[in-house]
């Protein structure tokens, strides 16, 4: 069985250009180890199916990622509530790959209890990359410098600014709207999000 090296892959200022057709998806447990990503997922990753499952899901966390998303993320899986974000990766080669993804729970069919995450991801718009690029250089400069909290407080004073939510801001950066929002709920659909 192959593993994944314990260092990170070098980052590289080379972008994987992404078809906009496929969809990339992956299934987690409650911890954040992957237990299945699909053919696009692993040839995008440039891992090997053996590398990818079995590993924490930030094995291709880019580090130009902000945490506080992150944080933002994961509280509001434990709520049980989904969550969409805009998501630089990381691939095995070094190479960036940007990604819309939607973060949805899977429930226990009788329990009703979460029992893991899928992420359903696409490619995502130069003008998202172009909106969300400076907010998350912004946040990940005042976390080298002061921690995740200072972080997540400029982000809610940067949303209080715009006189919105977190949910309403990324809707209006992907463009949550029409065939967009259709294959998310299609994806949901067909891999069964509860």
């Amino acid at each position: 069985m192959s593993s994944v090296p314990q260092q990170r892959p070098t980052p590289v200022n080379e972008a994987i250009k992404l078809d906009k057709y496929k969809y990339i998806m992956s299934r987690t447990d409650t911890r954040g180890v992957i237990e299945f990503g699909n053919d696009y997922f692993i040839e995008i990753s440039g891992y090997t199916a053996e590398e990818l499952i079995g590993k924490p899901h930030n094995i291709i966390r880019h580090p130009d990622m902000p945490g506080v998303i992150f944080k933002l993320m994961w509280d509001r899986l434990k709520q049980g509530k989904n969550i969409y974000a805009v998501v630089k990766n990381l691939a095995k080669d070094g190479r960036y790959y940007w990604v819309t993804t939607k973060f949805e729970i899977k429930k226990h069919p009788i329990e009703n209890t979460i029992i893991g995450y899928m992420a359903y991801r696409q490619a995502a718009s130069p003008k998202a990359i172009e909106i969300i690029e400076p907010l998350y250089k912004e946040l990940r400069n005042i976390e080298q410098t002061s921690g995740i909290e200072a972080s997540e407080k400029y982000l809610i004073g940067y949303l209080d600014s715009k006189r919105t939510t977190y949910d309403e801001y990324i809707d209006e950066v992907i463009g949550n709207k029409g065939a967009f929002k259709l294959f998310f709920a299609a994806m949901a659909k067909l891999f069964g999000s509860h």
